[in-house]
């Protein structure tokens, strides 16, 4: 069967991913692997998993800081500022668990990918 090419395009953009559903996708992940690390903190490969979880989620908000830090953002500057803020307490925090393990530590970074990804998944008016 033929579709046409206005067909493809109107089907694609219906399936489309926007970049908000990918980034809450990608926060929801790194927030799901540093859950798994403190459910299975006792485990023997459990500091591997740990490293890789941090690394996931440090790279995923350098991500963010890179793009957030552009001039020509069309974010709203004080929104921004904001954003940038809460990455830097990331990255402490992430040195923080890196220089002492500890279960409790990961909550923090836990909680703000959810609820960022939270605030992603809302339809903009």
């Amino acid at each position: 069967m033929f579709t046409s090419p206005r067909n493809a395009y109107e089907q694609g953009a219906k399936t489309a991913v926007t970049n908000r559903q990918l980034e809450a996708a990608a926060l929801l992940k790194c927030a799901r692997m540093l859950e798994d690390c403190c459910q299975t903190w006792d485990e023997p490969d459990s500091a591997q998993r740990l490293e890789e979880a941090l690394r996931q989620n440090m790279r995923l908000w350098t991500l963010f800081q890179t793009e957030l830090s552009r001039q020509d953002h069309e974010m709203p500057v004080d929104l921004r500022v904001n954003l940038l803020r809460l990455s830097q307490f990331v990255d402490r925090r992430t040195m923080e668990v890196l220089a002492a393990p500890g279960p409790q530590k990961l909550q923090a970074l836990i909680e703000i990918n959810r609820n960022i990804a939270a605030g992603l998944s809302v339809t903009p008016p």
